[in-house]
């Protein structure tokens, strides 16, 4: 029921909800996006009918092989990888994701470090965590916080996920300055 010594906590976002976050999102036809703890597709599936190109990463060997059956005809790639590990794309993405709490902060650190090819992400978390990051207060906001802006987006209730996690969650909504993407691909 674990992976390196961690617990496999995972909380099932409804449908409904899903497709909300991902309208809430933007994504547009052709963008890479992925959709960090995926689960068996609560998001991925959503993405896909957005047009995305998906990355689904999973670490639970069980919902790795549901996800593959389940979008074999799809554009989704099924990564079977640990969300502090997993190797970012070269190419600008974006990020859709209801991550693990447990690895959320070393998963943000991961996007947000320099060099990151992200250009946004918006990321189930706690509500306190969420208002911690918009607030300019997340893990190294002085040095990720020249390159995104940080806001907070909807906010879930308890009864969104199963089983309900102990707190509403919201989503965090990470933004690259538009100056900055223009620097990149410049």
């Amino acid at each position: 029921m674990s992976a390196g010594g961690r617990r496999w906590g995972w909380h099932r976002l409804d449908a409904e909800w899903a497709r909300r976050i991902v309208a809430a999102a933007d994504i547009r036809p052709g963008d890479l996006v992925l959709d960090l703890g995926a689960g068996t597709g609560a998001l991925t599936r959503p993405l896909v009918r957005a047009g995305a190109e998906v990355i689904a990463v999973e670490l639970h060997p069980g919902r790795v092989e549901r996800l593959r059956q389940r979008f074999t005809d799809e554009p989704v790639t099924v990564v079977r990888a640990d969300l502090e590990r997993v190797r970012l794309p070269r190419r600008p993405y974006r990020v859709v994701a209801n991550p693990p709490y447990a690895v959320s902060a070393a998963m943000l650190r991961r996007l947000l470090a320099p060099g990151s090819r992200l250009e946004t992400a918006d990321v189930l978390l706690p509500a306190w965590v969420v208002a911690r990051y918009a607030a300019g207060r997340g893990a190294d906001a002085r040095r990720w916080s020249r390159s995104y802006t940080a806001a907070r987006g909807p906010r879930l209730p308890r009864h969104a996920f199963t089983p309900p996690p102990p707190d509403d969650w919201a989503v965090l909504s990470l933004r690259r300055h538009a100056l900055d993407r223009r620097r990149r691909s410049g």
